[in-house]
C-alpha cells in the first residue's frame, strides 16, 4: 500500500475499535505503562442506542478491581431473579460474590466509564480511522489506514488487537473465517416511555409465536426487545412503533401503553466464532471473536473477560516479562469460554422459541430438573453470571489453580479486589509470620488473608489463581514466583 509510514514503535500497541472490550483493554494497558493508540472509524460518538443492557457479577468484579464498579452501580438498576421459559426462576441473590445480581444499565454508560478512564491515563484515541489492511513479522504489525481527511497511512506497532465487532476488518485482514448460522433472522429492539410501566425492572415472557422483553433504565426510558415468528424480515424493513406494540401485546398479555420511541432498529441474531484467537502479533477478541444469541445477556460481558485475560498477558510481552506460552493461553483460556456461551445461550433461545413437540418436552425437562435440583440451578447461575468458568491447570496442580479467586477480607483491612487495583499479581499467604516483601519491582503484592485459610494463592491481575498451595513453604512460592513472573 502507498502512502506515509507513521509512528514506527516497537514497544506500542494498536487497538482496533472502541467498544467496551476495547475500552477496557486499552486502558488496562496504559494502567501498566504500554503507549496504546484506538483507531476507531466511526466518529466520536457514544450512542444511547446500544443494544447490550445487563452486567452480570464477573464483570462487576472486574470493574471493582479497576475500581469502577460502585460509579457503575450508580448508573442503573438491579435484579436478582432471573425467569427462564415461565417456569424456572433462577435467584441471583444466591450467588457467592459481592455483586449478587444483574445491573441493569445501557452499554453506553459502560462505554462512557471505560472511556474516561482509557483517557485518564493518556490513550491515544483516533477517530475516522480505517483499517483497510496489515502486515505482520518477527518484530511488529504494519496497520494500513484511511484518515478522515481520505488519505493513506501505515501504523507499526508491537502488537494489535482487533475488538472492532462482528464485521471486523483486522479478522478479515488476517483472512480468518467466521463460521456459524443465524440463530434468529429478525428481532426488533426500541426504546420507549411507558405510560403504565411493570412493576419489575424485567419483564420477560411470550407465546409460541412471539417473545418480548422489557428493561427499565431507571431514567423514565425504557429497552424492549420483541420478536415474531410471523414476521421474520430482512434488517433494513422499516419498523414502526405499533408494530412494537402488536407483538410486545401478544407476548406479554399489554404494551403498557408504550409511547415517544426514541429509537427503533431491527437486526438479526448469529452464533459464530472464529477458529483461533491470535495469529503471529494479532488478537481478536469481543465480537470480533465470537457472537451469540441475546439469550442470557451474555454477549458484552463475555468480551469484557476476553479483555481482562488478554490486557496483562500483552502488557508483559511488550515489557519483555512474558513467559514462555503466555501469550498463546489467551487462545487457549478464552475460546473455551466463548464455545461455551454460544452453547448455553443458543440453548436457552431455542427452548424459549420451542415449537417442535420433541422442543417442549425438553424444555419442560429442564425447567422440572432446574427447580428440583439445586446443583442444576447453581451451574446455571455460575455460567450465566460468568463466575463459574475456570481455566486450565497443569497435571497435578493444587485444585484452586486456574479458578476465578472470590473477593475476600485481607489482613489489616481492605480487600482482595482492592489490593487488585495495582494491576499486578497479589501474593496472598496465610495470616502467620512476618508479611515478607515478595520483590520484581512490584510485580507483585504481598498480603495476607484476614481469616484462618491456610492456602497459599498467587492471584494473576484479572483474579485468578496462577498457583496455590496448602502450607506452603518459602522455597515453593519462590519457585511460583519465577515461574510466573520471571
Amino acid at each position: 500500500m502507498s502512502g506515509n509510514r507513521t509512528d514506527s514503535t516497537r514497544d506500542t500497541v494498536i487497538v482496533v475499535g472502541s467498544g467496551p472490550t476495547g475500552l477496557l483493554l486499552a486502558g488496562d494497558l496504559a494502567a501498566a505503562g504500554v503507549p496504546v493508540t484506538v483507531l476507531e472509524r466511526r466518529p466520536h460518538t457514544i450512542s444511547n442506542l446500544s443494544r447490550a443492557f445487563g452486567v452480570h457479577a464477573r464483570t462487576l468484579e472486574q470493574l471493582d478491581a479497576r475500581g469502577l464498579a460502585d460509579d457503575l452501580i450508580a448508573t442503573g438498576t438491579t435484579i436478582t431473579g432471573l425467569r427462564l421459559f415461565r417456569r424456572l426462576t433462577l435467584d441471583l441473590g444466591t450467588l457467592p460474590s459481592r455483586f449478587p445480581f444483574l445491573l441493569v444499565t445501557p452499554q453506553y454508560e459502560v462505554e462512557r466509564l471505560l472511556e474516561r478512564r482509557a483517557r485518564d491515563l493518556g490513550v491515544d484515541f483516533r477517530y475516522e480511522h480505517e483499517v483497510t489492511g496489515l502486515r505482520q513479522d518477527a518484530t511488529g504489525v504494519d496497520v494500513d489506514v484511511r484518515t478522515p481527511e481520505g488519505t493513506d497511512a501505515t501504523l507499526r506497532a508491537a502488537y494489535v488487537v482487533g475488538t472492532d465487532g462482528h464485521r471486523s476488518a483486522v479478522r478479515d485482514a488476517l483472512g480468518l473465517p467466521f463460521p456459524g448460522t443465524s440463530v434468529i433472522k429478525s428481532l426488533f429492539l426500541a426504546d420507549v416511555r411507558l405510560a403504565e410501566p411493570p412493576a419489575g425492572v424485567l419483564t420477560v415472557d411470550g407465546t409460541g409465536g412471539t417473545f418480548a422483553m422489557i428493561a427499565s433504565f431507571g431514567d423514565g426510558w425504557y429497552r424492549v426487545m420483541g420478536w415474531d415468528r410471523r414476521h421474520e424480515v430482512p434488517d433494513d424493513v422499516p419498523l414502526d412503533l405499533e408494530e412494537v406494540r402488536e407483538v410486545t401485546r401478544r407476548a406479554l398479555g399489554t404494551d403498557h401503553g408504550m409511547h415517544d420511541a426514541r429509537w427503533l432498529s431491527r437486526f438479526h441474531s448469529d452464533e459464530r466464532q472464529v477458529p483461533q484467537y491470535r495469529v503471529g502479533r494479532v488478537f481478536l477478541a469481543g465480537d470480533a471473536a465470537h457472537v451469540h444469541s441475546p439469550a442470557g445477556g451474555q454477549g458484552m460481558n463475555t468480551g469484557l473477560q476476553d479483555a481482562a485475560n488478554l490486557g496483562w498477558k500483552l502488557a508483559a510481552a511488550v515489557r519483555g516479562r512474558a513467559p514462555e506460552g503466555l501469550l498463546d493461553s489467551y487462545h487457549a483460556e478464552r475460546h473455551p469460554v466463548g464455545e461455551a456461551v454460544l452453547r448455553s445461550s443458543g440453548g436457552l433461545v431455542r427452548l424459549a422459541r420451542a415449537q417442535t413437540p420433541a422442543l417442549r418436552v425438553v424444555r419442560a425437562v429442564v425447567s422440572a430438573v432446574g427447580r428440583a435440583v439445586r446443583p442444576v440451578r447453581t451451574k446455571a447461575l455460575a455460567q450465566i453470571s460468568g463466575i463459574g468458568y475456570r481455566y486450565p491447570a497443569p497435571r497435578g496442580a493444587h485444585p484452586l489453580t486456574g479458578d476465578r479467586v472470590p473477593d475476600a477480607a485481607l489482613l489489616g483491612g481492605g480487600r482482595l479486589y482492592e489490593a487488585l487495583r495495582d494491576r499486578g499479581f497479589v501474593l496472598v499467604t496465610p495470616a502467620t509470620g512476618e508479611r515478607a516483601d515478595a520483590g520484581r519491582d512490584g510485580l507483585v503484592r504481598r498480603e495476607q488473608w484476614a481469616d484462618g485459610s491456610r492456602t497459599t494463592v498467587l492471584v494473576r491481575p484479572d483474579g485468578y489463581a496462577a498457583w496455590a498451595a496448602d502450607d506452603a513453604d518459602p522455597a515453593a512460592v519462590e519457585a511460583a514466583l519465577k515461574a510466573h513472573l520471571g
